[in-house]
């Protein structure tokens, strides 16, 4: 939650000596009295606990495990132990809860306490769902909950199966986390636990809003809401309160959401919950944006904002500067709407390094993605032609956008330094901040005469609290920095992300460019980044919607070898992707396109763009790369092939795992094997994940000839079939060890979308998590292709790549263009289906 905070309560942990019951005094009691005054203390902590007091929480529970250890009470030392871990988990101090919890099982083992073991267990498995190691969550919640159901324990059962339901949840299996939860409703009712029945109605109200099912999520919160107000819970109350005004937004009940949470925020004034209060004036300064009062839509942002600084929040200090860009974007006040925007990204950027979540009762809340910030800046940026800070937006909006789908994405030192801002910029920032500081010296009753001479300058004269932060915005000083910045020339900016973009890749292969584009609601934005120029932007015309079915069409020709339209689409595509950047292209001698798509333009290939004379493969190598920032441009070029060669095989009527049998794909590792001696084939049952695991890193390309499917929102549905059946998914991947691989091939994967296209991320992802694995490049498909189609390409490839001088992406371009001239399999069905991600440069 508040990595500061966490630090603070490391110094405190060996600092306490004084606020410690002294060794004196316990002696003189007895050990009745040692064990009745551990006891209250443990007592009063949970209390504390309850109420999110955790600085005097972690002092009481300190206290009670120093009695208890003078004591010699080894179960309440454990137990103590157990709740110091909870804090530490609270504030996102992961790596000290685990290493207390671990300690406190240890303890629980060797005394025999099943159940104390069981709730350390749980507890291992909420740190290691925050730290999005889900497997390990799973596995420690399932250990509580057999521990759990072998001694009658029903509050522990239930416990681990809210712990489980959680896990399923992030990992966005829905329907096993609801089975879950419902099975823990039907054991607290059973025992009449009502605290932990409010707790998993709470939870299914969070999953059916996630669906979008508003009746059901409306019926589940509202459920919680009775049994908390019954049983006087206060701060659970305001939590469904909060789940309420959620959905109100949701469904358009603009008054009735603003009400709740009103409600909401009164509660959470009175218990002294500040985060609390942070968010949920956020939900008050969003839905009064929704029906259009963005005066008091700042002022409610403000106070949110003022507060996440205040207690170091950083989730809601970034949500807080996300939806003032929104509101101020609104106003037509693009200068200050861009700062906003900035910072709320940087704030993102800083945090995405510590894989930690919001807290459970508010993860989905009314905001717009993460990812939509980024959207919304690199709009504002390029309508100013701020071109250069609009491509950095880009790439850190592909690693936002592959972080919330494999939910594994870390930051990296270059992510982490965020947006540049103007010296201008700057100056409002430091403006805010002295605003900040000097209001709550006012609130203190603190303020020196020069202070509040000060204060009445920044302000004017508004006494309003909360109107006076809308004052401030319209200050002289404020005001100036906002005309030095549409005064300013935009492109003067050094970049340092350009800077090395350029040191790294550009002016080491002047005949590369790279394209970025962007999809918006009313047009697409094209940048071009190259050696020799200044960033080029072009904007084409079309909106979101039309676009997604040109995209839509345009796969169908794709996938149909009949189709004579294909061309149709394949030169329309051309004309808004290319054409526009056509005379550059050819002035500076590009021939290789390092190409970042954006949205469901990830579902087409470049490589088949048509001009009317030539495919796009017949004119230019072709290179995908997730994101700048992700791509590691100056590795090695590829080695001497070295090569493990995998087939699925079987008959094409034979079915396994649900996939019939691919006999062409023996024929391909057989003429590999052929064409490089220094080739280890596995076919049918020897092409297991285990072998192929083990072995792969001793290899320098990886070829696994066999289904895959790279499914859209779900990475964890995604994966690569083996010729015993065996899967691997696309996270497992991930841990593989591949650092000595330069290239794998993945010649019958395809992207599993159905009948409803997404953002195609999930096809990104895939190289993403083998470039996170050690592998320098991967080929993939967007389809399957026809078995000896693609036996045909992969010989070809395979052809170029052993002449030694040829890249992969080289290799991989004139293998299609092979096909192209061939009588067979012209059609790009065939050819264009492949492509290269990472460094095939």
């Amino acid at each position: 939650m508040r990595k500061g905070f966490g630090i603070m309560l490391l110094a405190i942990l060996f600092c306490l000596p004084m606020q410690i019951v002294t060794n004196e005094r316990l002696q003189a009691q007895s050990e009745q009295e040692h064990k009745s005054e551990a006891d209250r203390l443990l007592e009063m902590g949970e209390q504390q606990f309850g109420k999110s007091q955790y600085q005097e929480a972690f002092k009481t529970f300190q206290s009670a495990l120093e009695s208890y250890r003078l004591n010699n009470n080894r179960k309440g030392e454990a137990d103590a132990i157990i709740s110091l871990a909870h804090i530490f988990n609270s504030v996102g101090t992961y790596q000290k809860a685990l290493e207390l919890y671990q300690q406190a099982l240890g303890i629980k083992k060797q005394i025999g306490d099943r159940e104390g073991e069981g709730n350390a267990l749980h507890g291992l498995g909420d740190v290691y769902d925050s730290l999005g190691q889900y497997s390990k969550a799973i596995e420690f919640h399932q250990q509580a909950l057999d521990i759990a159901k072998q001694i009658g324990d029903r509050d522990g059962e239930g416990n681990a199966l809210n712990g489980l339901a959680d896990v399923y949840e992030s990992l966005g299996q829905y329907p096993k986390a609801i089975t879950l939860y419902q099975q823990s409703l039907v054991l607290r009712k059973q025992i009449g636990d009502r605290i932990g029945e409010a707790y998993v109605l709470f939870g299914l109200a969070d999953i059916y809003e996630t669906l979008e099912d508003y009746p059901k999520s409306l019926d589940f919160y509202q459920q919680s809401l009775a049994i908390r107000q019954q049983i006087g819970d206060r701060n659970g109350e305001a939590s469904s309160l909060f789940g309420l005004g959620i959905i109100n937004t949701s469904i358009g009940q603009h008054q009735k959401a603003i009400d709740y949470f009103q409600q909401s925020l009164a509660i959470k004034k009175q218990i002294g919950d500040r985060n609390g209060e942070a968010y949920i004036l956020n939900g008050l300064g969003y839905v009064y944006g929704k029906v259009g009062q963005y005066d008091q839509t700042i002022d409610f942002l403000q106070q949110s904002l003022s507060i996440s600084k205040q207690i170091g929040d950083r989730y809601s200090e970034g949500y807080s500067l996300e939806n003032l860009g929104l509101a101020l974007s609104k106003l037509n006040q693009t200068e200050l709407a861009i700062l906003f925007y900035k910072q709320s990204v940087n704030v993102h950027e800083s945090i995405r390094k510590d894989i930690r979540k919001l807290p459970k009762e508010i993860q989905k809340t009314y905001l717009s993605t993460i990812e939509e910030s980024y959207r919304n800046l690199a709009d504002l940026l390029l309508k100013q032609n701020r071109i250069l800070e609009a491509q950095q937006v880009l790439d850190l909006l592909k690693v936002q956008e592959l972080s919330a789908y494999l939910r594994n994405v870390r930051g990296n030192s270059e992510t982490e330094k965020g947006l540049n801002l103007y010296q201008s910029e700057q100056n409002i920032i430091a403006l805010a901040i002295e605003l900040n500081s000097l209001l709550q010296k006012e609130r203190n009753n603190q303020l020196s005469a020069s202070e509040q001479q000060r204060l009445n300058k920044l302000i004017g004269d508004e006494k309003d609290r909360n109107k006076q932060f809308s004052a401030f915005l319209n200050n002289p000083e404020v005001q100036k920095s906002i005309n030095e910045l549409r005064n300013t020339e935009k492109n003067n900016i050094d970049l340092e992300n350009v800077r090395n973009l350029r040191n790294e890749i550009l002016s080491q292969r002047s005949n590369v460019a790279i394209l970025y584009p962007l999809v918006l609601e009313d047009r697409l934005e094209l940048i071009l980044l190259t050696a020799q120029t200044p960033p080029i932007r072009r904007t084409i015309a079309i909106r979101r919607d039309i676009l997604n079915k040109e995209i839509a069409e345009f796969v169908t020709n794709l996938r149909d070898t009949t189709s004579e339209d294909v061309k149709v689409s394949a030169q329309k595509f051309h004309t808004w992707l290319i054409e526009p950047f056509e005379t550059e292209l050819a002035q500076l001698k590009i021939d290789t396109i390092a190409y970042a798509p954006d949205s469901r333009l990830r579902y087409i290939p470049l490589a088949a763009l048509y001009d009317g004379k030539q495919w796009l493969a017949e004119k230019y190598r072709i290179n995908y790369i997730t994101a700048q920032s992700l791509t590691k441009f100056n590795v090695k070029q590829i080695s001497t092939p070295h090569i493990l060669a995998g087939a699925f095989g079987g008959k094409s009527n034979e079915n396994r795992s649900g996939f019939n049998g691919l006999p062409a794909t023996v024929i391909e590792v057989k003429k590999i094997a052929n064409r490089f001696g220094n080739t280890t084939t596995l076919v049918e049952s020897d092409f297991s994940k285990t072998i192929t695991e083990s072995k792969a890193n001793s290899y320098t390309i990886l070829h696994l000839a066999t289904h895959g499917q790279l499914v859209q929102g779900k990475p964890e549905d995604s994966f690569i079939l083996f010729g015993n059946g065996d899967k691997a998914t696309v996270s497992e991947i991930r841990d593989w060890a591949l650092n000595n691989v330069d290239l794998v091939v993945l010649s019958a994967c395809q992207s599993g979308v159905g009948g409803k296209l997404g953002n195609g991320i999930e096809i990104l992802g895939l190289g993403y998590q083998m470039q996170v694995a050690g592998a320098r490049v991967a080929i993939a498909s967007l389809w399957q292709v026809d078995d000896t189609g693609t036996q045909v390409l992969m010989e070809a490839f395979y052809s170029e790549l052993q002449k030694g001088n040829v890249t992969i992406s080289e290799s991989l371009r004139r293998a299609q263009v092979s096909l192209i001239k061939s009588p067979n399999y012209s059609h790009p069905y065939f050819w264009s289906a492949f492509f290269a991600i990472g460094n095939a440069l």
